[in-house]
Parts: structure tokens; C-alpha cells; sequence
């Protein structure tokens, strides 16, 4: 695959440690990671990786061992990723906002018998419900205090008290600073790039049940270089990325840290996206590249309405996880004097596939032209033996390097999940003359909130976990913040206190914040199909009838 590629070997696959390896080797004394004051030197970076992965070989991470990190952006997050990595495990990443019972799912899911988190108490509690269960009998503990600078670290247990756990000290809880107490003598085994697992990348696909798409070494690498082809005249060593996106996402994973690592950038942690905060860091740390959600862009350009701030550092912008508005594209572009150039992809592509160039040819509507080594199929929704042709809509479907091997323990899914050795992603869309592709809708019924993928049966079985539900239904509805949002119609079986209030307390204990419906409208019955089953085919055409019409009081549901 001729990828521009200085420091290739050949075309040869390679390991991800790889590229740590050539950022500490060409590019030893720059930055590589910023966080809330604190710097590390790409060297400083390589040698905590080293300790950390003979830490993990301790506790018995070799090749094909499962670990699993439950952390926000922090320092620990890119050791710990590489580490893993370096002594021949597999990642697996968790949502930090996740559930207990979603964390409990991919705990034995994934068959993890070793987790990485953190001391907060918005994480850490949840993490440690998880012990016992599965293979699961260990976690590794990274405090927050000790990824700050000197002072804030001393001042942050202090000042911080209520936000921290107290952590017990006993033989189920390894202590990061023990972890990465000796010098990295360990000898990497050695690692196939094209069979051997780097991550488990959990999603939900077409029917809500969270799986774990494997991704291997070889797929995430030539994800990386694949859109390091894409970008315009790449400064090695002297890049800032700003890495708002959680890295446990695949998306912030590879365009954020993966790339970063690539292009040895300083990479700027964010730990959770605030716009205020983000404008600042965008002003004071004066990143170069700037990977985000259409959501992450509406909201400077909705706070840029009102003060004015300098975005002028930043050279490349890529907007994925949703469609992005035209409208929001250009404002942005105009407020920083940058291209925001809209991608696509998905977890089972590690994640990207089509991104539209940084040159200014982005066309509204557009996800792009595929990347390099990557080839995009429409085929036929009717017969998809058939290759369809420009601008007739089909299902998109890919194949390339960056392509999962399958999922995780489900054959008949993996099966199911390819046609003729293409990647079906359940997308309709069709390709123009010029061989750019459109997206028009989806055959799924996920939601696209934010960027995060949002099952609305997830949400279903977990309203119908209240004793006073007789019915639920959950459909997608436009969003200007969130781009989509769940809305939930729910039949009670009696009477409840302002049951919309009651309904979104119980769900706390059941579902993320992401997955909180915007809102739960109670009916006195739902609309079904000839057979007895619940019909959001009219509750999505109520909805859409009220939107164009909004004095006619039409609700979604009779």
C-alpha cells in the first residue's frame, strides 16, 4: 500500500508499540503529552511505557491476555494503552460513564481478568461492583493526583476530597506507582501485527448487544497511516493535538492518540469536554490539529457568539461519529481560518473510511472519498450481489486494511456481518460521478448521539424494569445539540407523580447520560403493527409531522 510513510518498513505490518518506539527514537526530547500543567517528553513517555508493560508481564500479561482500561484522558490512559500492548495483551476499552450492568456485560464478555482504573469516585465504585465477576479479580489503580504537576498534585487530595474514593490497600488493588516501580527490562514477545488482537472495541452493531469488534495491530496501524496520508504537509515532532474525544472511543483512540503518537505530536489531554475550558486550552496551548463531534464545534461556535477568542493555531480539523451541518462546517471555518473536513467510520473499521480533503473541496453532505487502500460498495438493498452505480442508493459496504477481523466469540454475527469479504455497515447511502459518498439514511435503529452510538432497546429494557411500565418505546428524534437524541413513549400500568421526573431518576441506575432520553412523553397506548408489535415506524412519522408543523399539536403517539 504506498501510504507516505517515512519511517515505513517496507509496507511491512507492524505492531503499534512500533510507533511509540520511532517517536522516542527520532523525536526523544519533544513533548508528547500535556495535561493540566504536566509534560512528558516522548522519552519520558517510552520509559514509563517499558515499566509499565514489565509491570503488566508481572501480573501475568503476555500475548492474547484481555486488559481492561476504565479511565478518562489522563496520562495513565496512554501508558497504560501501550503497555499492554508492548507485553502482548489486548486492550479493551470501557466506557467510564458506562452503567454497572453494561460495565458487568463486557467484564464477562470480554473475559478480562485484569482492569485499569482510577481513584474518582464517579469510577472507581462502579469498577470495583465488577470484581468477581468474570475472570476479573485485580485492578490497577492510577490516581488522579499523580498525573498532575508537583503542587497540584499535592493540593488536589486536599481540595478534591469529596471527588476521590478511598481505595483499600489489599492484594486485589495494584497501585500504579507499584506497577511501574522497576526499569523495563522486559523482552517484548514477539507479536504478529495481522492476527494478533490489539483491542476489543465494544459495540453494539444492529440489535443493542454490546460485542467487542477485534481489531488487530495490523488494523489500527493502517488506520493511523491511512489518515496520515490525508493530512497536509504533516510537521513531524512539531504538532499539537487537542484530544477532547475520549480515547477509550475509536475514534479519539486513532485519530487522537494513535496519530498523535505517529506523527510524535504533542498530544493535549482533555479529561471531559467543557467549551469554556476547551476555547482556553485552544487559546493557551495553541494545538495544530483538532479532532472532534459535530456537537464539540457547534458548541464554540454557539459560545463564539458572544466573545471573541484566537483559533488561528489550529491546520486540520475532522468531524466524525455524525453528519455535520453545512452550517456549522462553515462558521467554524470561518472563525478559524481552518478547514473542518467531515469523515466517516465506525468501530469495525478501526474506525475510519471516508474523510473529505483538507484542501477546501469538502462538498455539504458529503463523508468523503475513501482513504487510501480502502474501497467503498453500494450494493443493492434489494440484491446485494449487485454493485450499484453512481448516485443509486444501496448499502455501504467496505473493504481495507483497517476492516475487524469479526466479533469477538459470535461467528453467526461475524457471518452476518460481511458480504463477499466487504464489511456491511448498515448504512444507506450512494457515490457520485466524482466518486464522493453521500449518506441518506439508516438501516439501523441506533441513535447517533454526539457521536456515541445510543440503542434504543437498551434504553426499552431498562424502562420496563419499572414495576409501574406497561409499554415503552424508544425512537431517534433531531437534536441541534446532540445531532439525535432518544425520546421514549411509555404506557403505565398506574398512576405515578410527575411520572416523567420519576421515570428519568430510575433510570440513572440503568443506562449512561448519553443514553437519557430527552424526553419521556406517557400515552395512553401505542400504535401497533397487524401482528401485535409496537410500531415506531408511526411514532417517527407523529414525530415528524409535529416538527413541521408544531401548531397543529400533533404528538407522536395517539
Amino acid at each position: 500500500m504506498p501510504l507516505r510513510d517515512p519511517a515505513s518498513t517496507g509496507g511491512q505490518a507492524r505492531a503499534i508499540p512500533a510507533l511509540l518506539d520511532d517517536a522516542v527514537r527520532l523525536h526523544g526530547d519533544r513533548p508528547a503529552i500535556h495535561f493540566l500543567g504536566r509534560r512528558y517528553s516522548y522519552r519520558e513517555l517510552g520509559a514509563l511505557v517499558d515499566r509499565a508493560a514489565a509491570g503488566f508481564a508481572e501480573q501475568g500479561v503476555t500475548r492474547g491476555v484481555r486488559v481492561g482500561l476504565c479511565l478518562p484522558n489522563m496520562p495513565a490512559f496512554v501508558i497504560c494503552y501501550f503497555a499492554v500492548l508492548k507485553a502482548g495483551g489486548t486492550v479493551v476499552n470501557f466506557n467510564p460513564l458506562y452503567a454497572p450492568r453494561e460495565l458487568q456485560h463486557q467484564v464477562e464478555d470480554s473475559g478480562i481478568s485484569l482492569m485499569v482504573t482510577t481513584d474518582l469516585a464517579a469510577i472507581y465504585p462502579k469498577v470495583l461492583a465488577q470484581l468477581g465477576r468474570g475472570a476479573l479479580t485485580r485492578l490497577v489503580i492510577c490516581p488522579m493526583a499523580e498525573m498532575l504537576p508537583p503542587l497540584k498534585g499535592l493540593l488536589f487530595p486536599l481540595l478534591k476530597r469529596r471527588d476521590l474514593a478511598r481505595i483499600p490497600a489489599d492484594e486485589r488493588h495494584i497501585q500504579f506507582r507499584h506497577l511501574t516501580r522497576r526499569a523495563g527490562t522486559l523482552t517484548p514477545p514477539a507479536i504478529d501485527p495481522e492476527t494478533d488482537l490489539a483491542t476489543l472495541q465494544y459495540t453494539g452493531g444492529t440489535t443493542g448487544l454490546s460485542k467487542g469488534a477485534m481489531l488487530t495491530h495490523a488494523n489500527i496501524v493502517a488506520n493511523a497511516e491511512q489518515i496520515f496520508d490525508r493530512l497536509p504537509d504533516p510537521r513531524m515532532g512539531e504538532e499539537r493535538v487537542l484530544a477532547v474525544l475520549p480515547l477509550f472511543h475509536v475514534f479519539g483512540m486513532t485519530v487522537a492518540m494513535n496519530l498523535g503518537v505517529r506523527i510524535a505530536a504533542e498530544i493535549i489531554l482533555v479529561p471531559r469536554f467543557d467549551v469554556e475550558g476547551t476555547i482556553e486550552v485552544i487559546e493557551r496551548q495553541r494545538p495544530t490539529l483538532f479532532p472532534g463531534v459535530p456537537t464539540i464545534y457547534t458548541a464554540i461556535n454557539h459560545a463564539l457568539e458572544k466573545r471573541s477568542a484566537d483559533l488561528t493555531s489550529l491546520r486540520c480539523c475532522i468531524s466524525g461519529g455524525a453528519p455535520l451541518p453545512g452550517e456549522v462546517r462553515r462558521r467554524f471555518e470561518a472563525l478559524s481560518g481552518c478547514h473542518l473536513c467531515e469523515g466517516y467510520g465506525l468501530s469495525e473499521s478501526s474506525p475510519v473510511v471516508c474523510c473529505n480533503p483538507f484542501d477546501g473541496g469538502a462538498r455539504d453532505g458529503s463523508i468523503g472519498r475513501p482513504l487510501i487502500g480502502t474501497r467503498v460498495e453500494i450494493r443493492d438493498l434489494n440484491d446485494p450481489g449487485r454493485i450499484c452505480g453512481p448516485h443509486e442508493k444501496g448499502e455501504l459496504c467496505v473493504r481495507g486494511p483497517q476492516v475487524m477481523q469479526g466479533y469477538w466469540n459470535r461467528p453467526e454475527e461475524t457471518s452476518a456481518s460481511f458480504i463477499d469479504g466487504a464489511l456491511r455497515t448498515g448504512d444507506v447511502g450512494y457515490a457520485d460521478e466524482d466518486g464522493f459518498y453521500f449518506i441518506v439514511d439508516r438501516i439501523k435503529d441506533m441513535i447517533l448521539c454526539s457521536g456515541y452510538n445510543v440503542y434504543p432497546r437498551v434504553i426499552e429494557e431498562a424502562l420496563y424494569q419499572h414495576p409501574a411500565v406497561a409499554e415503552a418505546v424508544v425512537i431517534g428524534v433531531p437534536d441541534d445539540y446532540r445531532g439525535s437524541a432518544p425520546k421514549a413513549f411509555v404506557v403505565l400500568k398506574q398512576p405515578l407523580d410527575a411520572p416523567e421526573a420519576a421515570l428519568h431518576e430510575f433510570l440513572k441506575d440503568y443506562i449512561s447520560p448519553i443514553e437519557m432520553p430527552r424526553q419521556i412523553q406517557i400515552c395512553e397506548s401505542l400504535p401497533k403493527t397487524p401482528v401485535g408489535k409496537l410500531s415506531k415506524k408511526e411514532l417517527q412519522e407523529g414525530e415528524r409531522k409535529l416538527r413541521e408543523n408544531p401548531a397543529s399539536g400533533h404528538e407522536g403517539a395517539p
